[in-house]
């Protein structure tokens, strides 16, 4: 009831109850009291103060010298306020007086002598208390994520989008072979799965670059057995421009791309991120041409073992029950099965699929990838003064039945946790130039590092003294363990046939050397996964 009362009508209230209060006894004081607080809705303290008080019951005239901020002050504080950027009170307090000056200086404001002084004497209290209103209408500014105009034609593809696509719909990501730290240049694999069948390719790049993801989608093309029909990728840069737009237009490719941070819309190259590159690869740093070619011999190993070898599941239904989610998949089969399954192939990729199917070798392939793995480890870790240990297939063969024993056998995932300081203390003196000598080995195999060293003098006078001999001996001697032991034997598949592997952007910016030294063509290898 007390909060429907006006101010005035408890005023007259007050007045007509304070003389009967004075007056009356104890008993009807308490009385009068209860009454008044349950009509007033005061609290019984004040109430108290206010029925013993004496004089009119009207509100205090204005205080003297009280400050009364115009209109003119309120929009010169909403003016220094957003030049500000908008800070709160306490903060634009202690910048009024140099943002004043630096505003009139620059002849954007021009103040009253007495809007100066009312400026400058308010408190941050005050200040926020005139800016209260404007806050309020103001709101928040958006912080908005920059889009690039390719970002805005690509359309967006979430997971449930999918449906069930034909052969040649793929998603692409990247994976970083950084190691533990992301700084400096190494290795990245630019990876593609077919989500129908999940055929699996892999490309081995020197850098997270847009014509390079070109260069390593053409790679792609080449290998896969069914045309391309549609790439889906994430926000990546390096997928979102116009040099993969415009070749996606060119090639009649459907292009879409995922939502940002939704990491589900790509589960299908997610997961084999993991089982595929992940499992075979590891999680070690990797940097260098040698590197690059040793994974783009493993990738030509892997991606024939996972594809033909290698079955998974797929989803074929999701119900939900309650809390529980129950999931019903296919029979397990290897994507080459799938795609020999699928209607849409055509009898030509058919026969293709299953000529390259036959002359392999499973146990002959996990051999060679288990040798690849070796080499790519030594590089990884560090140690190559030995080089990586070599068997041959029949003392591989014996022994598988006894592998098992020992745990996790894979090279590039043994004994991660324990290797120790893999990092370098001090700057590479041969990292800038260490393209040019391995151009200068592929063209003469047989160079010795002192004939090596007397070149690199003449080429670059005063650069690199006689000190430096021992580390480039043995940088030699690691380049000719590794070339020798695992890249120089070369992948022998089905067909009998050895090739080099192709590192997209390898050669790059070895097309001319100043010294005439003609830079070595690669051959491109089989499908590299």
């Amino acid at each position: 009831m007390g909060t429907k009362l006006s101010k005035q009508t408890r005023l007259e209230l007050l007045e007509a109850l304070r003389e009967r209060y004075r007056n009356a006894s104890k008993i009807e004081k308490t009385r009068i009291l209860d009454e008044f607080i349950d009509i007033a809705a005061f609290h019984r303290k004040h109430a108290i103060r206010l029925l013993k008080g004496i004089g009119p019951l009207m509100p205090d005239p204005p205080r003297l010298g009280r400050t009364i901020y115009s209109e003119a002050v309120r929009e010169a504080l909403v003016v220094l306020w957003e030049a500000a950027d908008r800070i709160c009170g306490k903060r634009l307090k202690a910048i009024l007086p140099s943002l004043i000056s630096a505003m009139e200086r620059h002849g954007h404001l021009t103040l009253d002598a007495k809007v100066r002084q009312l400026l400058l004497a308010a408190s941050p209290a005050t200040i926020d208390r005139l800016l209260a209103p404007i806050r309020g209408t103001a709101g928040h500014r958006r912080k908005r994520k920059p889009t690039t105009k390719s970002g805005r034609e690509i359309p967006v593809r979430t997971f449930a989008d999918w449906k069930e696509p034909a052969p040649g719909f793929l998603e692409i990501d990247f994976v970083a072979h950084g190691g533990d730290s992301m700084q400096g240049t190494f290795l990245w694999s630019l990876v593609a799965t077919d989500v129908c069948s999940g055929w699996t390719e892999a490309v081995a790049l020197v850098a997270r670059e847009q014509s390079l993801v070109v260069e390593g989608l053409e790679v792609i093309r080449r290998h896969l057995p069914v045309s391309v029909l549609g790439i889906d990728s994430d926000n990546d840069s390096a997928f979102i421009n116009e040099t993969l737009q415009g070749y996606c237009k060119e090639q009649k490719i459907e292009f879409t791309r995922s939502r940002p941070y939704q990491k589900n819309d790509q589960a299908w190259i997610e997961q084999k991120n993991g089982t595929v590159i992940r499992r075979f690869v590891g999680y070690r740093r990797f940097s260098g041409l040698i590197a690059g070619q040793c994974l783009a011999r493993l990738y030509g190993m892997v991606r024939l073992y996972v594809n033909y070898f290698q079955p998974s599941f797929k989803l074929l239904s999701k119900t939900r029950d309650g809390a529980k989610i129950k999931k019903r998949y296919h029979k397990p089969a290897t994507p080459c099965e799938r795609l020999l399954a699928h209607a849409s192939v055509s009898d030509a990729a058919r026969e293709a699929l299953r000529a390259e199917l036959a002359p392999l070798d499973p146990a002959a392939l996990l051999h060679q990838i288990r040798e690849g793995q070796a080499a790519l480890a030594a590089l990884g870790s560090g140690d190559l003064s030995r080089g990586p240990e070599r068997q041959s297939l029949e003392e591989f063969l014996a022994q598988l039945p006894e592998l098992w024993r020992e745990g996790e056998v894979r090279p590039t995932h043994r004994n991660e946790s324990s290797s120790s300081h893999t990092w370098r203390t001090r700057k590479d003196p041969f990292e800038e130039v260490w393209p040019e000598i391995l151009l200068w080995l592929q063209h003469d195999p047989d160079s010795t590092a002192k004939s090596l060293m007397d070149r690199l003098q003449r080429v670059y006078p005063g650069r690199f003294p006689d000190g430096l001999l021992r580390t480039l001996q043995r940088r030699v001697r690691e380049w000719r363990h590794v070339m020798a032991r695992s890249l120089v034997h070369g992948i022998r598949h089905g067909n009998g046939a050895d090739e080099e592997p192709l590192v997209v952007g390898e050669s790059a910016s070895d097309s001319t050397r100043e010294n005439g030294t003609k830079p070595v063509k690669l051959r491109r290898s089989e499908p590299e996964s």
